[in-house]
């Protein structure tokens, strides 16, 4: 079944400054960022954006400080204008929409959960949760079903009649979750939601996120700077650089092929072997192949857990599998292969010497 387009954006420009029209001009004609801001003293946000992003899916967008992400998902729900471009969601272009169509969208279409917790501090923990429905002229006796059902699930029950200033960081960014997934929005976007958190907390949330997902199929925008948990969440992958796409695609096979020198910097210090995952790197299944191995591994198993498997045996060979099914073989002189960077990022570290 073909997924459908949830979010699509098309030639998207953001410059900041007195006069952004005017300045589009001078980036169609190639002027970069730097050049703009130290010539007319304006600032390029974004540049010829280009997206799709399915319903169902976790897009990740990141990139450092400064690349654009924040500003990107801000056009999202209109909260920032675009110079020119367009922003479609579920098939109606948001820039066509009046003040009532777009309150609407943002309260029936969209949640957003965010850095800082963004939480009342006057209100309790459920009041917290259901405050979309509450907007929207739900009273609380209508919405507290819900807002309870959604703190239980993100570990939250029976602290509902908390205050904010009662909870640690985790807790109130679990209270963010439940909060957005109270309002029943079929499109959640998530900037930096897990930067302020520990480690191990972050880690929880995006188990907690993933495990709510395989449930909910909801279209989640993530933004991130972090490419361990961008890889970790995204089905789709968009890196951003000074306003522009660099690479998008599939994980995994941005890791395999990166396709620019700032994209081979990005990866170079990331442990292969955690993070791709044996469908990447497998072949199609044969049966004549298949008598000569020594096991079965999962599809979505890391390299490192068939290394172990393997106890460092190079000449092994393992049957993939997937739902039950024989999709592919693997074997050890492939996956050692794959753990070193692949021709497609020697050429892009070769164009950067040059």
């Amino acid at each position: 079944m073909e997924k459908q387009k949830s979010i699509s954006i098309r030639n998207l420009y953001k410059i900041f400054g007195g006069n952004p029209a005017s300045m589009l001009e001078h980036v169609h004609q190639g002027m970069s960022k730097r050049e703009l801001l130290h010539q007319h003293d304006h600032v390029l946000g974004l540049s010829d954006i280009n997206i799709d992003m399915y319903a169902g899916d976790i897009t990740v967008i990141m990139g450092l400080s400064g690349s654009g992400k924040s500003t990107l998902v801000r056009h999202f729900n209109r909260l920032i204008e675009p110079t020119s471009g367009e922003i479609w969601v579920d098939g109606e272009n948001v820039l066509e929409f009046n003040e009532d169509r777009l309150r609407e969208m943002r309260r029936l279409q969209m949640s957003m959960v965010f850095q800082h917790f963004a939480l009342f501090p006057h209100r309790t923990v459920l009041e917290n949760t259901g405050l979309a429905q509450a907007v929207r002229g739900t009273s609380a006796a209508d919405y507290e079903k819900d807002a309870l059902k959604w703190l239980e699930r993100v570990g939250l029950k029976g602290q509902d009649q908390q205050y904010p200033h009662q909870m640690s960081g985790g807790m109130k960014q679990r209270v963010g979750i439940a909060r957005a997934l109270t309002s029943n929005a079929p499109i959640m976007l998530m900037d930096e939601a897990f930067s302020a958190l520990d480690p191990l907390i972050r880690t929880d949330m995006q188990d907690l996120l993933l495990e709510l997902q395989k449930e909910l199929q909801k279209t989640i925008v993530f933004i991130s700077h972090d490419l361990d948990e961008a890889l970790k969440l995204a089905d789709h992958l968009v890196i951003l650089k000074d306003g522009i796409v660099v690479q998008q695609g599939e994980p995994q096979d941005i890791l395999l092929h990166p396709n620019d020198p700032y994209i081979v910097d990005f990866i170079s210090d990331i442990n292969r072997a955690r993070v791709l995952r044996v469908r990447s790197i497998m072949t199609p299944f044969s049966e004549n192949a298949a008598a000569k191995t020594s096991g079965e591994v999962g599809a979505d198993d890391t390299l490192e857990s068939v290394i172990s498997k393997s106890e460092g045996d190079v000449g092994q060979t393992f049957t993939v599998m997937k739902d039950g099914q024989k999709v592919g073989l693997v074997d050890m002189k492939t996956l050692v292969q794959a753990l070193v960077p692949t021709s497609a990022a020697e050429g892009g570290m070769r164009k950067q010497k040059s």
